[in-house]
Order: C-alpha cells, then structure tokens, then sequence
C-alpha cells in the first residue's frame, strides 16, 4: 500500500475524494507528503479510545500495512472532543509520511458542524491515502431486555417517553447522530447518555445502566455471540452476513 502523490491536489479533486471517504466509517488520511520512510515506525492515529469499531479496524489493519512497507505501524489512540485533538495531532505532525490518522465521519464531517473552532481542516489537513471500511450501525439491547424485535423496542419507547436512555462515545459520535434521527423518524423521547468511548458505552449497557445503543457492528459483534446483547437492527441497506438473521432498519 503505497501511496503516489507526494503533492496536496487540487482543492476540488481533493474535495471529491474527502466526501467519497465520509462514505466509509474509516479511512487512512494524513498530511500531504506521502512516502513512508524505511526504518522508522509508522504512527497510525486512533482519535477514539481502544475498543471501539475505528480502534478494532486500527488494530487489524496495522500488521498488514506495515508489512506492505517494511515497517512497523504503531496504533496511537488519542481519544478526546469527538475525535477531534487526535485529528489536530495528525495535521500538525511533520509532512513526512510517517503519521497516519485513521479518519471517521466525526472527524471528517460531523466536527466540522459542531465545533466552530476546530485545529485542523478536514479537506486542506489532510490527503486521503485509501478507504478502509464500510461500518453500518447495529441497535442492540442487553439480553435481559424484554424487546425481543426492532417493533418491540419502539413500542416500549412510546410506552415510556423519556425513561428509557441510549448509550454512545460521545456527543456528536456516529451512535449519537444514528439513534438521533431514529427518534426523529418513530417519534421517541429517549434520554441520551453520552460515554468518553464506545468500550465503556457498550459495557454499561452489558450491565442495565442503559437501555440500548446503535453503534459500529465490530463493537458489538462479539457480544451479540456471545449472548450478553441483542441484535434488532442493522441499518445497512441489505443484512449482514454475520448476523443474517437480524433485519435491516427497512425492513
């Protein structure tokens, strides 16, 4: 994986390829100059805690990229204000190819329209290296939940406005803004209860301190095997191939 363009593009081409990366949940984007240099670390940068769908894609994908170039690539998390101080690190770290910042929709798009003041620009910071993954979002309740469905769930929701509460990594995350437009669409008094992280988010509601969340399907996977939560609906267009038997948000 060896990136080719060693100068920042055109503002309009580099527009096109930073809107065709907010489509992804994930994508590799650092500062303009490009070639990684032979006997030093790579720094790939998680803005997010550890445990979460960017942190799980980091984490996979850094053994098999630093084989690709020879070197080794260390997951660097710095978590904070929705991903937005590690963006800043990435786009003030020297324009040598050394620093990787495994972008997200927070970072990219969704900051932007948050905080008026943001260190970094998410389309002049950073050059786009390649798109990793596609991440659709899972609602998933604990298993002591007695919805059993996606119809359950928002059936118990009307019966109980504004006493049943969602989880998510934070203010602004992609879980936040998913099971926002969720309440928007059905008509539902949820309370919010933001997390520093999506690990501790979705560990609370392993426990009962929360009622639900909508998060990235690698977060929750395991825990939708193992028993400890359950899955209602994906929001991807078609099923997922690892939970075939769990109905998309359409359907």
């Amino acid at each position: 994986m060896t990136p080719t363009r060693t100068n920042p593009p055109h503002p309009e081409a580099g527009r096109r390829r930073a809107l065709q990366t907010l489509a992804g949940a994930a994508a590799l984007v650092h500062t303009p100059t490009l070639l990684a240099q032979a006997g030093r670390n790579v720094r790939l940068i998680v803005p997010f805690t550890p445990g979460g769908s960017t942190d799980i894609l980091a984490r996979a994908l850094a053994p098999k990229l630093g084989a690709a170039l020879g070197q080794n690539v260390v997951v660097d998390n710095k978590p904070g204000a929705g991903g937005s101080l590690g963006a800043a690190e990435a786009a003030k770290a020297e324009p040598d190819g050394q620093t990787l910042l495994m972008g997200h929709i927070g970072t990219l798009a969704v900051n932007p329209a948050l905080y008026p003041k943001l260190a970094y620009d998410p389309l002049k910071s950073f050059t786009p290296v390649a798109w990793v993954a596609r991440v659709p979002n899972v609602l998933v309740v604990a298993a002591a939940s007695p919805a059993k469905s996606f119809a359950d769930f928002i059936a118990l929701a009307k019966s109980k406005p504004g006493r049943l509460s969602f989880s998510s990594g934070g203010n602004g995350s992609a879980a936040h803004i998913t099971f926002e437009f969720l309440k928007l669409r059905a008509g539902l008094f949820l309370l919010h209860i933001p997390y520093r992280g999506t690990a501790p988010s979705v560990t609370d509601l392993i426990a009962g301190q929360v009622d639900a969340t909508f998060t990235g399907a690698p977060a929750v996977l395991p825990h939708v095997k193992s028993g400890r939560l359950r899955a209602l609906a994906v929001s991807s267009p078609q099923r997922l191939a690892v939970l075939p038997d769990v109905p998309t948000v359409a359907e």
